[in-house]
């Protein structure tokens, strides 16, 4: 006998990256949250273009966790930009793993069930004047595999730390799905190593899933590069460019080039059962109070609810 399905909320809870400024993570993010309707919410815990690794508020922490765990919002963290285990900068590998370090153990005290990172890019070039892809590589491993030795010492309710391939600008390391494998071979396969799909970035670098059947054919691809249940949450965003251009520009839902459909298609496939959706979609055109936010997740809950209904 088939099990009931789960309701659409809890197939793929919908939220937004929200701000945690002036009132803290409880004040001012969860506040943003239940504004514009989301059930899931993502944070930044440090500056995101910066190295600090500032302390957190040990009463805005528990009322945050608190907050989320009675109100079933599913939280996460985006770890700094700057972060990069490619780098052919000593300072800044070493940087990059105090900072990583400091959003696992920010995620941790707050019950985030993330850590979003990028996965970074093969800076410089070799002796020979060639890539430097294979030592690249080698990098993450040795800079990353001790960092998940330290996540596994924190218990069950270690944050996953989450890969976000990129839109394959530069040298990217990860950009398309077949590129995940090898990444996620240099760790070993750590069973607390996860991946965040950003839909905006997948079709930047090359995912056409606008096409017929082009959602479908890239979570396939995911699935087989990473394994099945690595993917844990999706960054819904639209595109401002066309397939294939390589630029990270976030539309919102429905005003880019991949258009409306394909997300709806997102909640029909069975590799994100369980998965929530964040937009980061652009909301100053609407005055950044959040209205642009409000509407990309009233639109995702509609589509939501459009394929829970067949």
């Amino acid at each position: 006998m088939n099990a009931a399905p789960l309701p659409p909320a809890a197939r793929n809870p919908i939220g937004a990256h929200v701000p945690v400024a002036a009132k803290g993570l409880a004040g001012t993010g969860l506040a943003f949250a239940r504004r514009v309707g989301a059930e899931a919410v993502q944070v930044f815990v440090a500056n995101p273009r910066g190295w600090a690794t500032p302390p957190g508020n040990p009463a805005q922490d528990e009322a945050f966790r608190t907050a989320c765990a009675e109100e079933g919002i599913a939280a996460y963290v985006h770890a700094p930009y700057l972060i990069n285990f490619g780098s052919d900068t000593a300072a800044t590998r070493e940087h990059s793993a105090e900072s990583l370090r400091h959003s696992l153990l920010r995620g941790h005290a707050i019950g985030a069930l993330g850590v979003v990172l990028h996965t970074g890019s093969a800076v410089g070039t070799a002796p020979d004047g060639g890539s430097r892809r294979a030592e690249a590589m080698a990098q993450v491993r040795a800079d990353l595999r001790p960092l998940l030795d330290e996540l596994d010492g924190l218990g069950e309710d270690a944050p996953w730390l989450l890969l976000e391939p990129t839109a394959g600008q530069g040298r990217s390391l990860c950009s398309r799905m077949e590129d995940l494998a090898e990444y996620l071979d240099a760790l070993d396969g750590h069973p607390r190593v996860g991946v965040c799909l950003d839909t905006c970035h997948a079709f930047a670098a090359g995912h056409d899933l606008a096409a017929e059947g082009g959602v479908g054919a890239t979570l396939d691809a995911l699935v087989a590069a990473a394994g099945p249940g690595r993917l844990r949450l999706i960054h819904a965003n639209d595109s401002e460019d066309e397939v294939g251009a390589r630029k990270d520009r976030h539309a919102n839902i429905g005003a880019g080039r991949i258009g409306a459909a394909p997300f709806r298609a997102l909640f029909e496939h069975p590799a994100t059962l369980g998965v929530p959706l964040v937009i980061e979609t652009p909301d100053r055109k609407h005055g950044g109070d959040g209205t642009g936010h409000a509407a990309d997740i009233a639109r995702l809950k509609e589509l939501r609810t459009a394929a829970a209904a067949g």
